[in-house]
Order: structure tokens, then sequence, then C-alpha cells
């Protein structure tokens, strides 16, 4: 689920948390870094509960319909098929994903009423309305979901019930949204299927690991390759945001032998543009691109540019 890029940006996270108490150890720097891993896929998980709990109240909505003093023509074609299909079954039903939201307390966490407000305003969907007087396929469901998925985002409630207990949701939207939209889309759902978007130990240990000891390590190698390319920058005026990205990109530079030069130096300027000054991309790129230079000519790193 996590790509080499959402990596990095843990690694940047949590040295600059480091950054701003000097009290943190860097055993407990990589501490942190395990537990935001871990906390991308707890808000992978509990995106698919909110989404299984809010179509669960579907059924009741139903049963509300059919016990009406009155029954309308729509009350009878209603059917809480946004709950009682394949996709949904099949994840309200996965013993193994169960389990884990069970262990997490996702249930004890979210206010039924909060679930029945979300459901109430996506009812009043034209596109759900639609879909409960045509559907005629697991298809129908699909988009259907996708569409709930897609309104439960743009809803306010949704993102404050998700950001009260992930702090870090805002970061991890784009990461846990498209595995989330690739479980919706899906055909089959085995048992332990949930396992098939555990971040791999290639991206987590040897890339994200390695890039953080190596960045915490690297306080020579910047004072030596890079700190004279500052020029007329004090070091220690540089945004803390520039000069991590910058020391992040020296130990990847360094020490990953099989990532280009210029796909490191392409990353740090783009994520220097989400997460640091508008100058920031023109600074990074400069110095850096001096500094890989130097360390060409010197023989030092024997790789694509």
């Amino acid at each position: 689920m996590l790509s080499r890029r959402s990596v990095r940006v843990k690694v940047m996270q949590v040295l600059y948390a480091q950054n701003r108490d000097k009290e943190l150890r860097d055993a407990e720097v990589m501490k942190l870094y395990k537990s935001s891993i871990e906390g991308t896929f707890d808000i992978f998980l509990f995106n698919l509960y909110l989404i299984v709990e809010v179509t669960k109240v579907s059924v009741e909505d139903e049963a509300k319909r059919v016990s009406k003093y009155i029954v309308s023509e729509d009350d009878r074609l209603f059917k809480s098929t946004l709950y009682h299909n394949s996709i949904i079954n099949s994840l309200a039903n996965n013993k193994m994903l169960k389990k884990k939201t069970e262990k997490l307390g996702f249930a004890g966490f979210v206010d039924v009423d909060i679930l029945r407000k979300l459901y109430k305003s996506f009812s009043e969907e034209q596109s759900y309305i639609d879909y409960w007087h045509n559907r005629k396929s697991v298809e129908d469901d699909r988009n259907i979901l996708l569409e709930l998925y897609r309104f439960l985002r743009a809803n306010d409630m949704f993102g404050e019930l998700i950001e009260e207990r992930f702090y870090q949701w805002i970061s991890e939207k784009s990461v846990v949204i498209g595995a989330v939209k690739k479980v919706l889309k899906r055909d089959t759902f085995e048992e332990d299927f949930i396992n098939d978007y555990l971040p791999s130990d290639e991206t987590i240990k040897e890339f994200g690991e390695t890039l953080l000891k190596n960045t915490m390590n690297i306080e020579d190698e910047l004072e030596k390759y890079v700190v004279p390319k500052f020029l007329k920058w004090d070091k220690d005026r540089i945004a803390t945001i520039d000069l991590i990205f910058i020391r992040m990109s020296l130990a990847e530079i360094l020490y990953f032998k099989t990532i280009p030069c210029n796909v490191t130096l392409n990353e740090y300027v783009e994520l220097s543009k989400d997460y640091s000054t508008e100058k920031s991309k023109e600074f990074i790129n400069g110095v850096m691109d001096k500094v890989i230079r130097d360390l060409k000519e010197q023989g030092l790193i024997n790789k694509t540019i």
C-alpha cells in the first residue's frame, strides 16, 4: 500500500519530530517511524470499517419504510442492497478483517448517530436513489459503493471522525484512498485479502529503515559535501524541512546504489512543493545538483545522474 514516496514522507516527519525534540534518541525515532507505518494500515482498516457501518444503516432504513402506517410505492420498492450485496458482505463477514477491527476498538469509538447522519445525507443523493430503483448487477453495487466513498470523503463529519482518532489522516489520505478504492473494485475476497495491502518489507525496511538510519548518521558527509554549496545561506537559517530533505537526498544518493540520482533529486524537489516554502524547490535542486556533479567527478558515486 505504501509507495517509496509515502515512506520518504514518513521519514521526513519523524526526523522533523526529532528536530523539534532534541531529547528524542535515534532508537526512539525509529520506533516512531514503525508506529507511523502501522498507523497508515490502521487508517485503511478504519475507512473500510466506516464504509461497512454506513451501508448497514440501509437495513434500518428498509425496516422503517415497511413499518410505516402508510407505505408508499417507493417504500415498497426500497431494498437494503447497499449493505446486502456481495462486496459488503465479503467485508462484513471476513473473519480476519473483523478480528483486526475488534482489536483496534473501532466499534467503541464510533457514535452510531454519526453513521446514521452520514447515511441519511447520502440517501438524498440522486445517484443512490437511482441505484436502489434500478440496481441490476454487482457492477451497480461496485459503482454505488465507490460513489458512497467519494461522498464520505467530501463530508466534514467523516473527515473529523478519522482525524479525531488518527492525527496523520491528512498526510495519509491519498495512499489510503487508493487502497480502499482497490478493495471496492475487487472481484474476490480471500480470507486473508487484507494482507495484500500491507506495506512490503522491501519498501518499509530495506528502503525506509535504511534511509532513516543513514540520514540520522550523515552529519559528517553533510558538512563535507553539502554545506560548502550553501554559499550565501547560513546552515542554521535554512528551513528545517529543506535541510531534512537535503540530508535525506544525500543519504539516498550515497547509499542506495540502484536509485538513479535524478530520481532522488526529482522526488525531493516534488516533496518540497507540498511540505516546504515556494522557494524550496529551487534551493534544494540548485544545491543538490551541484553536490551530485561533484560526487560524480570525485568518483564517489557511480550510477545514473
